[in-house]
């Protein structure tokens, strides 16, 4: 797995995700549910990750759609 982007932008989160989703690129956000511990405060980052073999494509259409200021790495 590799980690393309970590933020406690929710909407990133979830803009990147449905770009992913509508490529075919399966995809999971890491630490998605650590609100309950930090009372729904924001302050945790959550990690959207991508399997070793789709980061390239992953990578190549999140920079095509202008997020690759936000990738990590």
């Amino acid at each position: 797995m590799q980690e393309l982007l970590r933020t406690n932008d929710i909407v990133l989160i979830s803009a990147v995700g449905s770009l992913l989703a509508a490529a075919d690129i399966p995809h999971h956000v890491a630490d998605g549910h650590m609100s309950v511990l930090e009372g729904s405060l924001g302050l945790l980052p959550r990690r959207l990750v991508v399997a070793d073999e789709d980061a390239i494509r992953a990578r190549r259409l999140l920079n095509e759609a202008g997020f690759g200021d936000d990738l990590v790495g």
